[in-house]
């Protein structure tokens, strides 16, 4: 596992996000867990555009943990048909919306492909840890979502 210095991001409210989802899983995680999508382009550096949530892959056990800890309020009603999850539940302290998705599922014509990064790079926000696939993998996850704006945040990544 790769541990480097992040870049501060340019938004605050990131920043104080990233933080309070930082203590919240040094409390209660006891498995690997990742940051994806636009927080995890823009702890890489790259341009995430419009962040409207913090994305966090976690195991079932700590999902589980996590809802015993803070106030989490499921809010799949409104999901699109390109993913899904076996737990999900947003956690709307923070400044910006956290959703904790496990057993995290991507369709891919008519079957539903596990969404497990295999890399994990530590990154460094003062004294915690945010945790992402490696620039290659994120990219790749990326690529595998198919959205627009997906492909953009991917674009921005292999130019840094």
């Amino acid at each position: 596992m790769t541990i480097r210095p992040m870049t501060l991001p340019n938004d605050p409210h990131l920043f104080a996000t990233l933080q309070a989802l930082a203590t919240v899983m040094e409390r209660n995680a006891c498995d690997n867990w990742w940051v994806i999508g636009s927080a995890a382009v823009a702890l890489h550096g790259g341009d995430p555009g419009q962040m409207g949530d913090v994305d966090v892959i976690v195991s079932l056990q700590d999902f589980s943990e996590l809802e015993s800890h803070i106030p989490l309020a499921d809010t799949r009603e409104g999901a699109g048909a390109a993913f899904r999850s076996e737990c999900f539940g947003c956690w709307s302290e923070p400044a910006i919306r956290v959703e904790f998705m496990a057993g995290f599922k991507l369709r891919v014509g008519d079957d539903w492909q596990p969404v497990q990064p295999r890399t994990r790079e530590a990154i460094t926000l003062d004294e915690h840890k945010i945790f992402v696939p490696e620039r290659g993998e994120l990219i790749a996850i990326l690529h595998s979502f198919g959205r627009a704006k997906d492909l953009r945040r991917a674009t921005t990544l292999m130019g840094v």
